[in-house]
């Protein structure tokens, strides 16, 4: 019965191990679609929204942390939406700025 217990612990840790190990892994593609680099480009030149640009906003905003579902209750607004802005900003800056190939 110990060795029983020994293996399924041997398990969990190495199981337990390996997630921290893929969750620490750095992104390295890009953090924007296609999409979401057109709508933001829109946006920023001032053109009339619509909900699919404002989708693809929030969709960008959350990919950089930002949880927009305890705004009644979070203490750290807007600092956190600022965060989150400042980060979509650099992404558009470094991902949606380059030169298309074609």
């Amino acid at each position: 019965m110990t060795r029983r217990w020994a293996v399924v612990a041997a398990m969990f840790a190495s199981t337990f191990l390996l997630g921290c190990a893929v969750r620490g892994m750095p992104y390295n593609g890009p953090y924007l679609t296609p999409t979401e680099c057109r709508d933001l480009a829109a946006l920023k030149a001032n053109a009339p929204p619509t909900m699919g640009q404002h989708q693809s906003e929030l969709s960008a905003l959350r990919k950089a942390g930002y949880d927009p579902s305890p705004w009644y209750d979070d203490p750290y607004y807007p600092d956190d939406l600022q965060a989150a802005q400042r980060l979509v900003d650099y992404w558009f800056q470094t991902e949606c700025q380059q030169p298309q190939p074609g």
